[in-house]
């Protein structure tokens, strides 16, 4: 099978795609709208479509939506290294002044929501507010599977991640994540996500694309040198200074949107978030929801990120 070309991802839409050059490498995103920017970065094994219901939402309530392909990922560059918190904070706010504004509103999913919060706290004056999807602070993370390897029954987080442990073998895991077309990925999106959707036209559509997306060169590395780095710097210097860095409570309104039968972070986790959240906050559960909101549940998704940020 011939591998995709990175600019298939560039799906026609009621949206602009462009590239920016930020914190040193070349972005691709997708734009609508004018009025304050909104800036959605997608998570693990996603591109930036993974937002199309919500883009359109956005920009008709009054909002620039920008989606973003996350470095590694998508027609955005993919360099061999960068892939640690400080620099993917970083690529965010180089996003941010390159296209013109001062600060947004971040909006991110799982991975992306990770790094939002990051940002927000490396970088306070570039950020209006959080939006978390799937997602939990990162100290919260890492307390919730340090803590649970040995747990029983269904509250276990480093059984919930076990896939951070197995992508850690070198080249490995790259060759099982694209093997037969992607297949790993798809099995994993339907493990995380509820069941009302998996059985859906719209599922099937959005497993091959993603699947697709992994298939560009470079993507299946790239994606999983974000785990890699999250694992390895808890035993080096830079965990230690990642973890000083992050550790006060932002200055800014964080939402979380959460999945109740998130199988991957579970909810439990997510909301051991509380000590980092900023005035304003709020903690929402979506009921028969897994892993993704923005996809299981877009309308309701986007009525959320509505409500939050108009307040």
């Amino acid at each position: 099978m011939r591998a995709p070309d990175p600019s298939s991802v560039r799906i026609d839409g009621p949206w602009t795609h462009r590239d920016v050059s930020a914190n040193g490498i070349r972005l691709h995103v997708a734009e609508a709208g004018s009025g304050p920017m909104v800036l959605l970065l997608h998570g693990f094994g996603e591109f930036w479509w993974t937002w199309r219901a919500q883009i359109p939402v956005l920009a008709e309530a009054g909002y620039r939506v920008v989606a973003a392909d996350l470095r590694g990922y998508g027609d955005s560059d993919k360099p061999p290294r960068g892939y640690d918190a400080w620099t993917l904070a970083g690529d965010v706010v180089g996003l941010i002044r390159s296209l013109g504004e001062r600060r947004a509103h971040l909006v991110g999913h799982a991975w992306g929501g990770m790094t939002a919060w990051t940002a927000a706290s490396l970088h306070p004056r570039v950020v209006r507010s959080v939006s978390v999807l799937g997602g939990a602070h990162p100290l919260a993370l890492r307390a919730a599977t340090a803590h649970t390897p040995l747990r029983r029954g269904p509250d276990n987080q480093a059984r919930a991640l076990g896939h951070l442990f197995r992508f850690q073998i070198p080249k490995s895991p790259e060759r099982g994540l694209t093997k037969d077309g992607a297949a790993a990925l798809g099995e994993l999106l339907r493990a995380w996500s509820g069941p009302q959707w998996t059985n859906t036209a719209d599922f099937a559509e959005v497993a091959t694309k993603f699947r697709e997306a992994m298939l560009i060169p470079g993507v299946a590395h790239s994606a999983l040198e974000y785990y890699r780095w999250a694992f390895r710097a808890q035993f080096r210097g830079e965990g230690r200074r990642f973890t000083d860095a992050v550790r006060e409570r932002v200055d800014v309104p964080v939402l979380q949107l959460h999945g109740a039968l998130d199988p991957c972070v579970l909810p439990a986790t997510a909301r051991a978030s509380a000590p980092w959240l900023g005035p304003r906050s709020r903690f929402e559960t979506l009921d028969g929801v897994g892993h993704f909101p923005h996809l299981e549940a877009p309308d309701r998704t986007a009525a959320a990120l509505l409500d939050f940020l108009a307040h």
